[in-house]
């Protein structure tokens, strides 16, 4: 069978869905986004592309009492090279957030929003926050990565060759305040662990006055070797990457106050092994720490002259804690602001009293302006919807955007930005709420021209949040329609979301024959921490058990569903759980596409993976439960036929290595059950390059249809 033989007409030629979601990077191209807000509120910067299409980044600031946007950086004007220059530093980092998009993908100002600091391929520039203003290279030797202005906006830090420097925007000399002592240890970068599983992206922190900084100093030493090749090119050596899998040792991370006199202070943090993240705000010095197990959060204060630290609180759980997005924080009166878990809800913890109940789940902390502060939360019930509200002493809690739909936001100066994304219209409409005045800001980003057909509704016993998108060609009593799963299904991530882009890939494959349906289960968040936290010990069988509930009440829902003709498709933990589906339960999943699964836990990183079932030594019975390359050993049998399955996998993944489906590969070959393995040279845990991500979509499409018998 073709592929031009098995996707709906419309879906081909250089205008088609696939070749323009890949174009467009989702439909994100053009889109603002990166907000900051001045304290004064006078202005909001942001960073967005010129055009839809466009994956050059420009920095802009808008005007906040006039309305207007002004263009401060354009790439394409300044002389720099291509983004193929980019330090591995910055490769590594754009990897770890899913950044793909260039020009300028990030920036950092100084306390006042007046200057921000930025790299292009290597080359660091600053610039002034208003109209006007002319980007200037920092008068530095490259690659420089993640420069930062100190709050007074004098100095520049950065760094360079795993050394962390300070550049004086009035002088212009460069002082170096850490060198490596060792050849694998950094100075100001996060550790693969902080930067994959706790959103820790930066490893240096400047002291309110400037006159110092906290850094992370990284000794990756102990954390195992691993290669990965290259196989469409053999004359080139593997890359070697540190990377701690379950069970092995981690980099060992430290922290330590550097002056910009010379003097350094290491910090005593205790024996806890992971340090999540570090907070420095006119109150003083915040660490958290956790140790190995995650069963424990503690906040710690420094003090930076001596480097002794004080036991704010410790939170503790059976489980594991999870880490929480903006905490911690303070209000002005330097009243502590956290989040806790309490009555199977995560809640508000402001100077350690709880300000919201039951009713909400809280996401995390937006923003402190002042006394109030800015979080996301989903209501009781509703963990498709995400919504923003403010807190304060004198009037509580309020929402500030949409009840139904998925919304972010940032708020300083009296200044709120709501971004706010739904299934009644396309992307994100970004809104500046100021003073007697309220703008929206443009967004370019191109129509995906396709309006999903969501029938939202709870399944099962569960209540499983579950979406069903029909063919929009299909006339109900018409035909049955072969089902297809298209899941996530992991923790800390959701698929079924009152958004119009989380449903555009999963209409288009409705769109070519398919009843879709999409299924959260237990472990996924929005449902308070006793549903996230009943994959403990067991990441497949609750997680298969909710989507095949999932499916038989989507059989009920809605008519027209064959269950005799049922595939599933996924990435990443979707991609592992559509092959734990035909490998498990083949008998209600007759065809499973699996795009970058982890097949073994075992050789999945240690945070994540131990956060769920401790280490291979400790729980190997959870390890047993979980990993599924056991499974493919055994032999089909006429009970347990072996359904068809296609294994895709990146070689140059660096998160889930290509070993994950090379291992499951094997042990289907030895037990004689066929299958077939499509491996993307040169493609990481992403796959931005645009042919790739288009064409992955059309053999889907073709292999599933083959599958399953669909003319």
């Amino acid at each position: 069978m073709t592929v031009e033989n098995a996707v709906h007409p419309e879906s081909r030629g250089h205008d088609s869905f696939p070749r323009r979601q890949a174009a467009t990077r989702r439909f994100t191209l053009g889109a603002p986004r990166g907000v900051a807000i001045s304290p004064d509120g006078a202005r909001v910067v942001f960073l967005r592309s010129r055009g839809g299409d466009d994956p050059v980044t420009c920095l802009w600031v808008l005007d906040v009492p006039t309305g207007e946007e002004h263009l401060l950086v354009d790439p394409l004007a300044l002389d720099v090279p291509g983004e193929e220059d980019l330090p591995p530093e910055e490769r590594a980092r754009r990897e770890r957030v899913r950044e793909q998009s260039g020009g300028v993908v990030d920036y950092a100002t100084d306390r006042d929003v007046a200057t921000a600091a930025f790299v292009l391929s290597g080359r660091a520039f600053t610039v002034g926050l208003t109209p006007g203003s002319t980007p200037a290279p920092l008068p530095v030797e490259g690659p420089v990565v993640d420069p930062r202005p100190d709050p007074t906006g004098a100095r520049v830090a950065f760094v360079r060759a795993a050394a962390v420097h300070v550049c004086t925007l009035e002088s212009g000399e460069t002082t170096t305040l850490a060198t490596p002592d060792g050849d694998h240890v950094t100075w100001g970068l996060a550790d693969f662990v902080a930067a994959e599983e706790m959103n820790r992206y930066r490893g240096f922190w400047w002291a309110p006055d400037g006159s110092s900084l906290a850094v992370a100093h990284v000794d990756d030493a102990p954390v195992a070797r691993w290669h990965i090749a290259d196989p469409a090119n053999p004359d080139r050596d593997p890359a070697v990457v540190g990377y701690p899998a379950a069970g092995t040792a981690n980099a060992t991370v430290t922290l330590h106050v550097l002056g910009l006199d010379g003097a350094r202070v290491d910090v005593g943090l205790g024996d806890d092994e992971y340090l999540p993240s570090v907070t420095w705000d006119r109150h003083g010095l915040l660490a958290t720490t956790a140790p190995r197990d995650q069963k424990r959060v503690t906040l710690r204060s420094v003090d930076p002259a001596s480097g002794t630290s004080t036991e704010v609180r410790s939170d503790v759980d059976d489980a594991w804690v999870d880490l929480v997005p903006g905490v911690p924080a303070r209000l002005s009166d330097g009243a502590l602001v956290w989040c806790a878990d309490a009555d199977d809800a995560r809640r508000l913890v402001v100077d350690g009293e709880a300000v919201t109940g039951t009713d909400l789940q809280v996401r995390g902390v937006a923003d402190v302006d002042g006394d109030t502060v800015l979080f996301t939360a989903s209501r009781a019930g509703v963990p498709t919807s995400t919504t923003l509200f403010v807190w304060s002493r004198e009037a509580g809690v309020s929402a500030v955007s949409a009840a139904r739909g998925v919304a972010s936001g940032r708020l300083a100066g009296g200044v709120l930005v709501v971004a706010q994304a739904s299934l009644d219209h396309d992307g994100t409409v970004t809104t500046v709420t100021g003073p007697g005045r309220s703008t929206t800001l443009r967004s370019f980003a191109e129509s995906p021209r396709l309006e999903p057909r969501v029938h939202l509704f709870e399944a099962g016993e569960r209540g499983l949040a579950t979406a069903v998108l029909l063919p929009r060609h299909h006339i109900p009593g018409s035909e049955p329609l072969p089902v297809l799963l298209d899941p996530y299904g992991g923790p800390h991530a959701q698929r079924v979301v009152d958004a119009r882009g989380a449903f555009l890939t999963s209409q288009w494959f409705a769109d070519q024959g398919f009843a879709v349906v999409v299924a959260d289960g237990r472990g996924t968040p929005g449902r308070g921490p006793a549903f996230e936290r009943a994959v403990h010990g067991d990441l497949a069988a609750p997680v298969l058990d909710d989507q095949l509930d999932a499916l038989a009440a989507a059989a009920t829902e809605v008519e027209d569903l064959d269950l005799s003709r049922v595939g599933i498709r996924g990435w990443s933990f979707g991609g592992y759980l559509a092959a734990l589906a035909v490998l498990r339960r083949p008998d209600a999943v007759h065809a499973a596409v699996a795009g970058a699964p982890v097949t073994d836990w075992a050789l999945y990183d240690t945070h994540y993976t131990e956060r769920y079932l401790g280490t291979p030594s400790s729980w190997p019975d959870a390890y047993a439960r979980s990993s599924i390359v056991d499974d493919a050993t055994v032999p089909a049998t006429a009970e347990a036929p072996m359904r068809p399955l296609m294994l895709i996998h990146g070689l140059a993944d660096d998160n889930v290595v290509a070993a994950h489906t090379l291992r499951l590969s094997s042990a289907l070959l030895a037990a004689g059950r066929p299958h077939q393995v499509l491996p993307l040279s040169g493609v990481t845990h992403m796959t931005p390059q645009e042919v790739v991500a288009e064409n992955l979509l059309r053999l889907q499409v073709a292999f599933l249809k083959e599958s399953l018998g669909v003319g």
